[in-house]
């Protein structure tokens, strides 16, 4: 009776740390790129960099993640997850290290090491779910979600002022984050020393498969929807403080606009994965996301700064509803932890693809026409394409299918 206490108490304690892994890892897979949006003005005159440059800070993670999702996926067959992801915040660390030394090389040095070990993080989480949680894939999945938000709307909102209280202006904005991924570490440690100490325990190891994800339509609808969907929202965090600045609003105003975008998604992340997993398509979703989508983009075109918290609250619920959904379809549409991870690195690596195309397309198109106009026009094509693979994507068939 004793030894099944004991055994009871360990599986609790896991349970835990299993959970906090998953919070304290999501918690780092965006807040790193959002902080850099509000304190951009400070990190362009400090260094002195033109519109292609400040572009890079956010396309450079995108390019990583695009490059090196596969390849993170197939790592995935002979590491073990924990693993992976403790290489990903150490590496994610360096990163954020380097990125605030003050040398522009170095700068764009750190943003390439972000993008690898933010990538690792993207990749592997949706299989550690899957294989550590496979009846509450959707609940997880929330949770998630929401941590990834809830973080990167801190940073959205207080990235500035976090600046201001450290005294080392932006990059204390940008340092602080180090301390996010250092608890991350802490805790995939402990889980380490807890599986060696209590080798009954369930491993984090996945099975093997010769799958070629390539080769399935469903894999590529789940891929154009990620990456169109990220598309969208990475062209918002990196020139929404530019074109509002355009329109007039003061550049902490709009970091908290990111703010109010960041903590709509919250609740949205928090309930869709939940619901939409008792769904048994989610083709209904898609409609609603792609009509708010694009009416955000024509609320810029005809209202600029107008209403602006009330479209910023319409692009929190349409990107909270669209990121989770794509999140959910790597463990929905899969039939184990192996295709789940591979899904994702095909997903990832193929969407960010996509999406590191859009800050660098919607700046260059501002360049041409300095009304911002043109740029979201090419959002609004991009909701439309969105559309037409999400629809696919929403259907109850599996990548193996």
């Amino acid at each position: 009776m004793m030894k099944n206490e004991i055994k009871r108490n360990a599986s609790y304690a896991l349970l835990i740390i299993n959970v906090l892994v998953v919070i304290l890892i999501s918690s780092n897979l965006r807040s790193p790129i959002v902080a850099v949006s509000p304190v951009l003005g400070d990190v362009r005159d400090a260094l002195k960099l033109d519109n292609f440059q400040v572009s890079l800070l956010t396309s450079i993670p995108l390019f990583m993640f695009a490059a090196c999702s596969v390849l993170v996926s197939r790592f995935s067959n002979t590491l073990g997850i924990s693993k992976l992801l403790m290489y990903s915040v150490i590496i994610l660390s360096f990163g954020l290290f380097l990125r605030i030394t003050g040398s522009l090389w170095l700068l764009f040095l750190g943003s390439l090491f972000i993008g690898l070990g933010i990538c690792i993080g993207n990749v592997v989480t949706p299989g550690y779910v899957k294989n550590n949680f496979p009846q509450q894939i959707g609940l997880m999945t929330g949770i998630f979600a929401v941590s990834m938000n809830l973080t990167a709307a801190l940073a959205s909102g207080f990235s500035v002022k976090i600046g201001e209280w450290t005294g080392f202006g932006w990059r204390g904005s940008l340092g602080i984050w180090l301390v996010i991924a250092a608890l991350g570490l802490l805790v995939l440690i402990l889980e380490l020393i807890f599986n060696k100490k209590n080798p009954e325990q369930p491993k984090t190891a996945l099975s093997t498969s010769d799958f070629n994800m390539f080769k399935s339509s469903q894999a590529w609808n789940i891929s154009a929807f990620m990456g169109l969907q990220s598309l969208f929202y990475y062209c918002m965090v990196a020139w929404l403080p530019s074109f509002l600045a355009d329109y007039h609003m003061q550049g902490e105003s709009s970091g908290w606009v990111l703010f109010v975008i960041q903590i709509t998604m919250i609740p949205i992340t928090f309930c869709c994965p939940i619901i939409a997993s008792k769904m048994k398509d989610q083709r209904i979703m898609i409609i609603f996301i792609c009509a708010l989508m694009f009416g955000s983009t024509m609320m810029f075109v005809f209202l600029k700064s107008e209403w602006i918290y009330v479209n910023a609250v319409i692009i929190g619920i349409s990107n909270g509803l669209s990121f989770s959904l794509s999140i959910l379809f790597f463990s929905a549409r899969t039939k184990s932890s192996i295709n789940a991870v591979k899904i994702s690195g095909m997903a990832q690596s193929v969407g960010y693809l996509i999406a590191a195309f859009g800050p660098p397309l919607f700046g260059k198109l501002h360049d041409w026409d300095v009304s911002w106009n043109s740029s979201f026009y090419f959002l609004s094509a991009a909701v439309v394409l969105m559309f037409f693979f999400g629809m696919k994507a929403a259907r109850n068939k599996y990548v193996e299918d």
